[in-house]
């Protein structure tokens, strides 16, 4: 059997992707895989891809308002719509999975014009404009959230509840054993702030503010995950500060992150949601403004359950983020109840549950 995999360029699409095909290669040695990736992506802050075939294809965003560079985007469109048809020609697959993003598109398309069996999967719980386009050309949709479903009411005889793969390195390790790998202290309070694969910056300066202005710093350590454009600037912060932290552009082996951290301070993309279910992580969300309404809804989940503290984008500031610390910090019964929230959500092996439905597909007549 011969399975395509296409996805975005954000650490969100590629992630779960990796998830899938980890489980996959994990369970079936046999079976010939190909990933497909946008020219322009962050694959190279990933290590130990030798396991993977690998094409690119030429895709960039089109934006929706005028804008010259939309003339290179739509010439990136045709042609990487022309690559999608050479490689599904030559590589031949029974099944192509798209994990959404506008790169997904044509493969999706021709892919369905073959004959090819056909599954997207929609990380958020409010469906990407790709995927809704790509719910009539597909044979499943698969859906992180239950709350999805509600948006693919004209196809929910295709709409599988899967939840989202999550990397086979992302497992849960003892919390010593985490801070020993930073060299981190047992006896303080772990916090973990990340603003996705690219930083935050908003995140990072508020952040700064915040330990700055602490007159006892003592009890605090911090993993900062600060992206590339603010490393240098945190790097010269951090020095001056009197504070264990630990300080990354991106870190791959966040297992050891999320097992060391007592509270985490992040964004809300869907790949961070599910990884935070998986370790059920007490959190204090800022939902991404210019995807505001998915990171929202994504947010929304946890605080549903009292697992998370939403601080909006532009409400955020150093006062209002530092007493909210300070009150976990120092009430630890609310953060054993943050954490015992995720109790009440329906959690599931999403890498066997989403594999399975791939699979469940090759049952079904293939006339390429």
């Amino acid at each position: 059997m011969r399975i395509l995999v296409i996805t975005g360029a954000s650490g969100g699409h590629i992630f779960p992707a990796l998830g899938f095909l980890d489980t996959l290669k994990g369970k079936h040695k046999n079976i010939d895989t190909l990933l497909i990736l946008p020219k322009k992506n962050i694959i190279n802050q990933i290590s130990d891809l030798g396991y993977y075939k690998i094409n690119y294809i030429s895709v960039s965003p089109i934006k929706l308002n005028l804008d010259f560079s939309n003339f290179t985007a739509v010439f990136n469109f045709l042609k990487g719509s022309l690559e999608s048809i050479v490689i599904l020609l030559k590589f031949k697959p029974d099944i192509v999975v798209g994990f959404g993003s506008m790169a997904s598109i044509p493969m999706l398309i021709f892919a369905w014009t073959f004959r090819i069996k056909t599954l997207i999967h929609e990380q958020n719980v409010i469906p990407g404009r790709a995927n809704r386009f790509l719910a009539g050309f597909s044979d499943k949709i698969a859906v992180s959230f239950a709350e999805t479903r509600d948006y693919f009411k004209k196809y929910k005889r295709k709409v599988v509840f899967t939840g989202n793969p999550i990397r086979k390195g992302l497992v849960r390790i003892d919390k010593d054993k985490a801070l020993n790998f930073f060299g981190l202290s047992q006896d303080k309070f772990t916090i973990l702030i990340m603003g996705g694969s690219q930083g935050s910056r908003k995140i990072n300066q508020e952040f700064l503010r915040v330990i700055s202005t602490l007159s006892d710093k003592s009890r605090l350590q911090v993993i900062h995950l600060a992206g590339q454009r603010d490393y240098d600037l945190l790097q010269s912060a951090y020095k001056d500060l009197d504070m264990h932290s630990r300080l990354f552009r991106f870190l791959e082996p966040m297992e050891y992150a999320y097992s060391a951290a007592d509270l985490v301070i992040s964004r809300a993309g869907a790949t961070t949601i599910a990884e935070m279910i998986f370790y059920g992580l007490a959190a204090i969300i800022i939902p991404y403004p210019f995807a505001y309404k998915h990171q929202m809804a994504n947010a929304r989940v946890l605080e549903k359950i009292g697992a998370a503290i939403i601080i909006k984008d532009n409400e955020l500031d150093s006062s209002i983020l530092m007493q909210i610390i300070d009150g976990l910090i120092n009430n630890p019964l609310r953060l054993k109840d943050m954490r015992s929230g995720y109790d009440n959500l329906l959690r599931m092996d999403a890498n066997a549950l989403f594999t399975d439905n791939v699979l469940s597909l090759s049952l079904l007549p293939n006339y390429f």
